[in-house]
C-alpha cells in the first residue's frame, strides 16, 4: 500500500499463468501431449510448427488475472480489494504448481 502512494502513473496487478513449451520429434507427438494437456485442465495449449520443420507444444493453463489498480496516481480500489486480489493471484499460483 505504502508503494501505491507513491506511484504517479496507472498500476496494473497481473498474474500470468503457467506455460511450458515442449520441442517435439515428430507431430504426432505433439498431438498426444496437446491431447493430454487439454484433458488435464490447460485449455489455452496450442501447436505452433515453425518454417525449419520444428513442431512445439506450449501448454499453457487459464488461471490469469489482470486488474487495473490506479489511474494517473489516483487508487481507484480499496485496500481490502487489493488484499482480495493478492488471495485470488495466490490460489491461482497454487493451482499452477
Amino acid at each position: 500500500m505504502t508503494a501505491l502512494e507513491k506511484v504517479a502513473g496507472d498500476v496494473v496487478l497481473k498474474f500470468e499463468p503457467f506455460v511450458l513449451h515442449v520441442l517435439c520429434q515428430e507431430l504426432q507427438d505433439a498431438q498426444l501431449l496437446h491431447s493430454v494437456a487439454v484433458e488435464s485442465g490447460f485449455r489455452n495449449s496450442g501447436i505452433t510448427v515453425g518454417r525449419g520443420g520444428k513442431v512445439m507444444v506450449a501448454v499453457r493453463s487459464t488461471h490469469c488475472l489482470e486488474v487495473p489498480l490506479s489511474h494517473k496516481g489516483r487508487l481507484m480500489v480499496s485496500e481490502e480489494y487489493i488484499e482480495f486480489l493478492i488471495h485470488i493471484a495466490n490460489q491461482k499460483m497454487e493451482e499452477n504448481i
